[in-house]
Parts: structure tokens; C-alpha cells; sequence
């Protein structure tokens, strides 16, 4: 079992940064046996500043070892967000001899006297398994004469068309670029006018293929996340879209919005590149935080975490596609049964309330309604301290309240109740996933996902079930422990 020696509020199954200040994920991908974790760090503050890109790295996505600071600011600006992707083929021209890691990401310089930012696009590359890095000496390698947004490349390879595709970022759009090399850049295509979420930025594009399970079809996924805007309560989130990618235009199937998480504290989440294809799966990582109180969660000494790395699928649901998500296997293997939770619950039968008292817990039950007008899941973190998941059968919500969770007086806006309308709420499996500061929940095998952080005392000491007026029926329940 992971231990937990460095003070209240760290996790012991996110990545959180040993000290200072964390925000996006960047440069998700996978080679020569690891994972790697690079993000945005601030290392001198605990606090949002002067941007450079951490590194950790892990073997099966949940230890994560913390490396040196991959890259600096320079002449050019601060390193925003980006993306990395191994070079195969040689394509740069960097790697005669094997390949090797390159990172694509944004520069920011801030403006002299008032005036606009610059935002441009510049690579480095990595003979040593992205232990060291050497930027290009011809940085910027894609700048913009009218976009003052411009930033958070995300680059695959497109095998079809051979070559590389670029997902930036450009204010309230998403455009595409290509190039042959890492290095020559064109213009493809613009998406975004007058479709999807507008209530901020855009940012932090990914865009990728999933297969529906069990046929042939095979969709184009385009994350994008919003930026936070003090005019609307919801603070910063991220919204997908599915459709069709040539090579040059995405095209979306349909223009409704879609949100891949319903929570307040998943964002500028993005997926990892080259999984070996014997693996085949499309991992995602979020930042577990929200813009709108990022800066003052009450962490000592480090600020900000991940969420768990997640498998994305897609479920065509009538018409239209969800993006599915649940926590990755390899977390299973920190967890060991404690006890099985079936039977009925009733208004007239009471709470049923199960101990726990562990730094973590996975817990997953099934809920079938008899008739019940109201199911309540309690997260006990203390006598004082809960959690509370309510199923509201009239509404056909399942709402998370964290009014009572532990510190909350940072944020007015924390304490705002996370609501997800469901559609097929009388048959319901819930997984729920307790962190030392955090409780992520996927809904009906991860068509809904709801991510919050909470600052209780302890995790979690025990879990109540209650129903109002009515009863349910619980299957097939289980509470998993750390395992020994």
C-alpha cells in the first residue's frame, strides 16, 4: 500500500505534485515501459505564475515517480500546454539513430505596457527518454498574425494521410494544421463558430478515434475544455464532440452539447498517445480542480492533483454518441473486497451504514428502485464531516452535495450543489472511488462521471445508505479496502 507521510489533504492514488503549483496535464504518452506525466508547474509558488512543464513518470498510471523540470521559460515565453509524441520514423530529422520524444507546445510572452500577449508553437526533442530536452533552434515553429489564443497543441500522427495533424486552440475555435516534419506547419481548417459551449476559452483540444464495442464503426472524438467566466456559476469544464475528421475538416454529427464530466473538478483533460496497439486502449487524464477556486483550495505547501487516469469508450445512445469513462484497471490491484453490500433499504427499515475508516476506498453498488422517492448515499468522512450523493427519483437526478464535506469557506462557489440529470436512473450502478481530498463517481459503467474535490479530516470512516418514502433494492455491492 501506497503511504502518506506528507500532511493532510495529499492523495494516495492521484499524482499531486511533491510541492508548489500544478495545473494541465500535458504531454500524456506512453514509451519504452513508462508513462509520462508532464504538466504545468509553477515551482517557486504555491500559487498560478511564470509557467514550466514538470514530469513524473509511472509504470502502471497510479505511482508516479516525480522527475526533474523538463522545460524552462526562455527568450521566447513561458511553456503553456502542449503535447508530446514519439518520432518513429525520423520525420525531424532529430533521430538518426532511433526514436526519440518530442514535445510541441506553446510559448507565452506577455505583452510590453498593456499591449496583447504572443502566443506561438515550439518544439524540443529527447535523446533519453524525456530525461533531458534540447529545444529547436528554429522556436517558434507556428505563430499566428491574428489570434491573440493560440496555444495547446495536441499532435498525432494521421497514418492515413501520412503525416502529423495539430489540435490548437484559437479563442472560441478549434483549428487544425499538418505537417510532414514536426517543424512546417499548414493551415487546415477551423471548427467551433456557432456550435457547442461558448461560455469561455477554448482550450486544450484532443482529438482521437473510438471504436463502438461490438460493430465496426469507428468515430472521431474532439475534446475541447471551456474556460471559466465569472458570469455563469459552473466556473471552468470540458465538453466533447463526435463525428467525422478527413484528414482536414472535423464534422460533427450532431450539435448538441455534451459534457464529459458533471462535477466541478475535471479539466483541461486530455488522452495519451502511443498505447501500444496490442493494449489498445484511450487513456485520459483531467486536472482535478476548477478556475474559479483553484488558487485557494486549502492544500500547505502544494496545490493541485489529477484525477485518476481513466479508459474512454463510446456508447451510441439512440441517436447520438457518449463518451463513457472508468478508472483504469490497473487501480484494481490497489484494493482488496471488505465487504459485500446487497438487500433492501427503506424509509422503515432505516439507514444501513457500513465502517470503513481507510485512507482510500473504491466502493460500486447496484440500485434497483421499488419506490423510493428519494435514495441517499452518505460518504461519513466524520461524525461532523459528510458527503452526501443524493438519487432524487422525481427529478431523475442524482445530485453531490459537499456543503458539510470539511473546509469549504475558500470558495463561495464550492459549496455549490453538482447535479447530472439520468436518464435511466431506476436501474443504477454507481462506482465511487474516496481519495484523501477527493471523490470521483461514474454512473451506469461510466456514461456519467462526476469528479469533486472535498478538505474533510479523514477519507472516509463509514458509508450510509438511506431511502426516503419508499424503498430500494441493493445487488451485487461490494466496499474495497487498501489492499496489504
Amino acid at each position: 500500500m501506497k503511504t502518506n507521510a506528507l500532511g493532510k489533504y495529499r492523495p494516495y492514488l492521484h499524482f499531486a505534485p511533491q510541492k508548489n503549483w500544478m495545473n494541465d496535464p500535458n504531454g500524456l504518452i506512453f514509451f519504452d515501459g513508462e508513462y509520462h506525466l508532464f504538466y504545468q508547474y509553477h515551482p517557486d509558488s504555491t500559487v498560478w505564475g511564470p509557467m514550466h512543464w514538470g514530469h513524473a513518470v509511472s509504470k502502471d498510471l497510479i505511482d508516479w515517480e516525480e522527475l526533474d523540470i523538463a522545460l524552462y521559460p526562455d527568450e521566447h515565453g513561458m511553456i503553456f500546454s502542449g503535447s508530446a509524441v514519439v518520432d518513429w520514423e525520423n520525420t525531424t530529422g532529430f533521430f538518426p539513430n532511433g526514436p526519440g520524444l518530442v514535445a510541441v507546445f506553446t510559448y507565452h510572452l506577455d505583452g510590453e505596457a498593456g499591449a496583447e500577449p504572443t502566443q506561438t508553437q515550439g518544439i524540443a526533442y529527447s535523446y533519453d527518454r524525456g530525461r533531458t530536452w534540447v529545444k529547436y533552434e528554429g522556436n517558434s515553429v507556428l505563430t499566428s498574425d491574428s489570434k491573440v489564443d493560440f496555444r495547446d497543441p495536441k499532435v498525432f500522427w494521421n497514418d492515413k494521410e501520412k503525416n502529423w495533424m495539430m489540435v490548437l486552440a484559437t479563442g472560441q475555435t478549434i483549428s487544425f494544421y499538418s505537417s510532414p516534419n514536426l517543424i512546417n506547419w499548414n493551415f487546415e481548417s477551423e471548427f467551433g463558430e456557432g456550435i457547442g459551449l461558448h461560455t469561455g476559452v477554448w482550450e486544450c483540444p484532443d482529438l482521437f478515434q473510438l471504436q463502438v464495442p461490438e460493430t465496426d464503426e469507428i468515430k472521431w472524438v474532439l475534446l475541447v475544455s471551456v474556460g471559466d467566466n465569472p458570469e455563469f456559476e459552473t466556473g471552468s469544464q470540458t465538453q466533447y464532440f463526435v463525428g467525422e475528421f478527413d484528414g482536414r475538416t472535423f464534422k460533427p454529427d450532431h450539435d448538441s452539447i455534451h459534457l464529459l464530466d458533471f462535477g466541478k473538478d475535471n479539466y483541461a483533460g486530455v488522452s495519451f498517445s502511443d498505447i501500444p496497439q496490442i493494449d489498445g486502449r484511450r487513456i485520459y487524464l483531467g486536472w482535478m480542480s476548477n478556475w474559479r477556486y483553484a488558487n485557494e483550495v486549502p492544500t500547505n505547501g502544494w496545490r493541485s492533483q489529477m484525477t485518476l487516469p481513466r479508459e474512454l469508450s463510446l456508447q451510441k445512445v439512440g441517436e447520438e454518441y457518449n463518451v463513457n469513462q472508468l478508472p483504469v484497471k490497473e487501480i484494481e490491484s490497489y484494493f482488496s473486497i471488505d465487504s459485500v453490500i446487497d438487500g433492501e433499504v427503506s424509509h422503515e427499515n432505516g439507514t444501513k451504514k457500513y465502517p470503513v475508516g481507510s485512507p482510500f476506498v473504491d466502493c460500486s453498488i447496484n440500485i434497483e428502485r421499488e419506490n423510493s422517492q428519494q435514495f441517499g448515499i452518505t460518504v461519513n468522512h466524520s461524525k461532523e464531516q459528510t458527503t452526501n450523493i443524493e438519487i432524487d427519483y422525481n427529478m431523475n437526478a442524482i445530485r453531490v452535495v459537499r456543503k458539510d464535506s470539511g473546509e469549504i469557506d475558500f470558495s463561495s462557489n464550492f459549496i455549490d450543489d453538482q447535479i447530472v440529470k439520468v436518464e435511466n436512473i431506476n436501474e443504477l450502478n454507481l462506482r465511487m472511488i474516496i481519495d484523501s481530498s477527493s471523490i470521483e463517481l461514474f454512473i451506469n459503467e461510466g456514461q456519467y462521471a462526476l469528479t469533486s474535490l472535498v478538505y474533510p479530516d479523514h477519507a472516509c470512516e463509514s458509508i450510509s445508505f438511506s431511502s426516503i418514502k419508499g424503498s430500494v433494492i441493493l445487488r451485487d455491492g461490494y466496499i474495497a479496502k487498501p489492499a496489504q
